[in-house]
């Protein structure tokens, strides 16, 4: 575990008095919820929002009827303890239908079944990433079953949704999306997640090994940390929610998460909403694309397993790629260009203070140096803090028993979550998190500093050592703005 107390989320969003699904009264209009989706920076659980969607009812027994035979695949992993994470490529895959998927997880399987090869006991299975569009293909009226719009998202259902079906013990390592926030809808059984915020990703250890388009692996089991191999991962802020069913997480961009089922049966729905800031991060993903498929073909193009996320259908040529970055390069001006103006806010390691950075895209204005920057879009938000109140509650850090032995999200009744001083819970956090970015800013340099004291006189560097370096996201934001630069 990381150091420190484990933190509940900071904000969860419960329905007042008016709420309650009896009285059929939603907590939010679409146009609030979107509102509170764009402004807020930390996670948060929408309650008594979807009490009325008919994908309430999509247990897993339902959609083995409705898919009536259909073979998906599963992901099938070990129920372990090892402080290695169960990267997808480390796993074995199964096709079977979600009938013989029930009947295994009752622990009644058959020897000729396709899970015959796998003690209930010691696997967990995963139908994880399955896109609405192919896997209902015969079947699109079911779209319309996930309604989006309440969160003041028009026209978005199932069509842009991804379903998750899983056993006990079932989880994705930890990771964050490139692309996007989340909104995660909680459909059947209860999910644990262990979130941490972007300003730890110094703590988290990121690589891009294994390679998939739009996430960024941490090194780290961090339900099992290696703290002797990973001890910056000490100085990471946790904070945990179980997900319960008819709630839906609200995940903020970049934010890292472990997502495991703790139940024996679970089943969600989410959907990945676009930002602006999309338009940047696809510029380094094709960057990171290029570095990740030429170093590793060049390395030992038959064994692209090895380095390959299984959701990556597969490794694509150079010219392909170079295609790739082009076309992001000229999508990113396309964007803005009616805008005349980019904003790129640079946060300087040499130093706490932020600066902006202009492109003009229409007058060719040229920008400053970059020097050694940490790149994202500034994209101005409302501020959160108005939308406080009966339905916005914060909830204060508190040490927590370990993950195992946890119940549901509301251990309390909620009277302890809120201080009496609502003044001094915002003070607490500003001043926490100051430090969390003075720690971040300092981590690359500790790092550096332990590595020289520990690692022998004579080193191997393979090309995922150097691959860590070149694709480290701080590295690829760089050279996206160097790139852009040169296109002004």
């Amino acid at each position: 575990m990381a150091a420190g107390s484990e933190a509940t989320i900071p904000k969860i969003l419960a329905a007042g008095a008016g709420g309650e699904e009896g009285e059929h009264v939603k907590p939010f209009t679409p146009e609030k919820a979107k509102e509170i989706i764009m402004s807020l920076q930390q996670p948060a659980i929408f309650c008594n929002m979807v009490f009325d969607w008919p994908a309430r009812h999509w247990n897993a027994k339902y959609l083995s009827e409705v898919l009536h035979g259909k073979r998906i695949r599963f992901r099938m992993g070990m129920k372990s303890t090892s402080t290695v994470p169960q990267f997808e490529t480390t796993c074995s895959y199964v096709e079977a239908t979600l009938e013989e998927f029930l009947t295994w997880n009752c622990d009644q399987s058959s020897i000729s079944g396709p899970f015959r090869d796998y003690d209930h006991s010691k696997f967990w299975a995963y139908a994880d990433y399955k896109y609405f569009v192919s896997l209902f293909e015969d079947k699109t009226d079911i779209f319309q079953d996930v309604k989006w719009s309440d969160f003041g998202f028009p026209g978005r259902n199932g069509q842009e949704s991804t379903l998750w079906i899983g056993s006990l013990g079932a989880h994705t390592p930890c990771h964050l999306d490139s692309y996007g926030c989340n909104l995660v809808f909680q459909v059947q059984g209860r999910k644990r997640w262990h979130l941490f915020p972007p300003e730890d990703t110094p703590f988290l250890y990121p690589t891009r090994i294994p390679y998939e388009e739009s996430s960024v692996f941490s090194k780290i089991n961090v339900v099992n940390p290696d703290l002797k191999r990973f001890p910056q991962f000490q100085k990471a802020q946790r904070h945990m929610v179980t997900l319960s069913p008819g709630q839906v997480l609200f995940v903020p961009r970049h934010w890292w998460h472990y997502v495991e089922s703790i139940d024996p049966v679970t089943v969600s729905i989410n959907s990945w909403i676009e930002l602006e800031e999309d338009h940047l991060a696809r510029v380094e993903e094709a960057i990171t694309r290029m570095l990740v498929c030429a170093l590793k073909t060049a390395e030992n193009p038959q064994n692209t397993r090895a380095w390959l996320n299984p959701t990556e259908v597969e490794e694509t040529s150079h010219e392909v790629n170079c295609c790739y970055l082009n076309a992001a390069v000229s999508a990113f001006f396309d964007r803005f260009r009616t805008s005349k103006v980019v904003e790129i806010q640079a946060l300087r390691t040499d130093g706490d203070r932020m600066k902006k950075e202009v492109f003009n895209v229409c007058d060719h204005v040229e920008v400053g140096q970059t020097g050694s920057q940490n790149l994202t879009t500034g994209i101005g938000k409302p501020e959160a803090s108005s939308h406080f109140g009966p339905d916005l509650v914060p909830v204060a850090q508190r040490s927590e028993e370990p993950p195992s032995e946890r119940g549901g999200m509301f251990e309390s009744d909620g009277k302890d979550s809120v201080d009496e001083d609502g003044e001094h819970f915002g003070k607490l956090r500003c001043a926490k998190r100051q430090q969390i970015m003075s720690n971040s800013e300092n981590a690359v340099e500790e790092e550096i500093v332990s590595n020289t004291t520990t690692v022998p006189s004579q080193t191997f560097i393979s090309t995922d050592d150097l691959l860590d370096c070149l694709v480290n996201p701080q590295v690829t934001r760089i050279v996206a703005q160097l790139l852009i630069q040169r296109s002004l």
